[in-house]
């Protein structure tokens, strides 16, 4: 087993784009220019081909930038969400709505709410954030189980820390990915019988089987 880091912090939430990677790289869609595309419009049929393309644009501006998670409140000044040569921006009740639909079924379950302590899970304000799934925890799970067949490291325990930061990471989807999120992916190698977690909060392991 490789020995367990001492000195370095896990990696926190990712919640803020690199303008870098996020301004001038990411090759946005012809309809982001279009005017009405920032307003969700009251026809049924309108309105969700409108909910499609921004989850859509949502997934591939968060794998773009390897995001992870959302906080609306944050995100609205995004150029994802405001266009500012354009002078249109997604309002904040609009952007709630998307995100509602893309962890709805009908959205492909790409999204999550993050629930705090005592509320309730849906787009209001007590909703801070949520997760976005440009990959589900069980598709990164799989990912994970055929990284680990494919390096013979079946019954080697990992931190979580050099699954994540490790030199043998570089390279892989989910390399710098967000604790919580990693945890939760792992929850369903546990659940699959695949794997087993170790260790306590601070420096939790797995062995994969």
């Amino acid at each position: 087993m490789a020995p367990a880091p001492t000195s370095h912090p896990p990696p926190g939430p990712s919640l803020l784009p690199s303008s870098d990677l996020t301004t001038t790289n990411f090759p946005f869609p012809p309809h982001h220019t279009f005017p009405p595309f920032f307003t969700l419009q009251p026809n049924t049929a309108t309105r969700r081909t409108q909910l499609q393309l921004w989850a859509h644009l949502i997934l591939d501006y968060c794998r773009h930038a390897r995001l992870f998670r959302l906080r609306p409140v944050d995100a609205a000044d995004w150029p994802l969400f405001h266009n500012a040569p354009l002078r249109r921006r997604l309002a904040l009740r609009d952007l709630r709505e998307v995100l509602t639909f893309m962890a709805s079924a009908e959205g492909g379950a790409r999204a999550e709410w993050v629930v705090p302590a005592g509320g309730r899970k849906g787009g209001g304000e007590e909703a801070a954030e949520c997760w976005v799934y440009w990959r589900r925890p069980e598709e990164w799970a799989g990912l994970i189980e055929g990284w680990v067949e494919e390096t013979g490291q079946k019954g080697t325990v990992l931190t979580l820390y050099e699954l994540v930061e490790g030199d043998a990471a570089r390279g892989q989807e989910w390399a710098g990915m967000d604790m919580e999120l990693l945890q939760k992916s792992l929850q369903v190698s546990v659940k699959r019988g695949k794997a087993g977690i170790f260790g306590g909060e601070e420096q939790p392991g797995v062995k994969f089987v």
